[in-house]
């Protein structure tokens, strides 16, 4: 799926010599509001090849992010086609890493995401947001790199090529904008944690609001208890 902006990102920086004879994947290729495809088939392509986790139009096989490499081995496509599609993923650095080496060397990699100030989409969920200054992080092992903010939107396009003699950088410490937890964080399992932890906090703090509303109340009957006593002996005093 992508937007007119994605589309035209695309058109751009897409040409015929990065498509003709060549292998095309787009992953995340469900057609839902517009598709590169048309864009980049008409430059003839030797194959492009769809794949989402569900069929639908432009779906032609069902392939999760995650399993990329193992399904179609390593350095076999040409050019690797993501509109819209990253921010959904909870393991984004596998993927970012199955982009990378599915990837022939010279291969060229286009990119189209959401960034912090877009609106939870969950289709089928929404966990992160891409910054400029996270893309210039994720793809400097890339060469020939052009990131460019969404005109539209809250949204980071990238266009990157591989290198000859390409060295996977380590994005182990990179923390991205989690839609889970409102902050950045490292990862999905982190982002359970963290909600977890929170869960905890405000269940104790409510059993802590419980306990002390029900110290306040024992507390006004002991004086009403003890007013009591007062209000009985001054009674019998004045009886005297």
């Amino acid at each position: 799926m992508c937007n007119v902006s994605c589309l035209g990102f695309v058109e751009t920086y897409v040409g015929e010599s990065d498509v003709r004879g060549r292998r095309v994947l787009e992953v995340g290729s469900f057609d839902v509001n517009g598709s590169p495809r048309a864009l980049v088939e008409i430059l003839e392509p030797s194959e492009y090849r769809g794949v989402d986790v569900e069929m639908g139009p432009g779906v032609d096989e069902i392939c999760r992010a995650e399993d990329l490499v193992e399904r179609f081995g390593p350095e076999s496509f040409d050019l690797l086609i993501s509109t819209e599609m990253i921010e959904h993923v909870a393991d984004w650095k596998i993927v970012v890493s199955n982009f990378k080496r599915i990837l022939k060397p010279g291969g060229k990699i286009i990119i189209t995401t959401r960034s912090l100030g877009f609106p939870l989409h969950d289709y089928p969920s929404d966990h992160w947001r891409f910054e400029m200054s996270d893309m210039e992080i994720i793809f400097s092992d890339f060469e020939s790199i052009v990131i460019e903010s969404d005109p539209t939107a809250p949204g980071v396009f990238v266009g990157a090529v591989k290198p000859q003699v390409f060295e996977q950088c380590n994005l182990d410490s990179v923390a991205l904008h989690s839609m889970v937890t409102g902050q950045r964080t490292i990862s999905a399992v982190e982002a359970e944690v963290v909600m977890a932890q929170r869960e905890l906090i405000e269940s104790l703090q409510g059993d802590v609001r419980s306990h002390l509303l029900r110290i306040e109340e024992f507390n006004r009957l002991k004086i009403l208890r003890y007013t009591d006593r007062i209000r009985t002996a001054w009674v019998k005093v004045k009886q005297r």
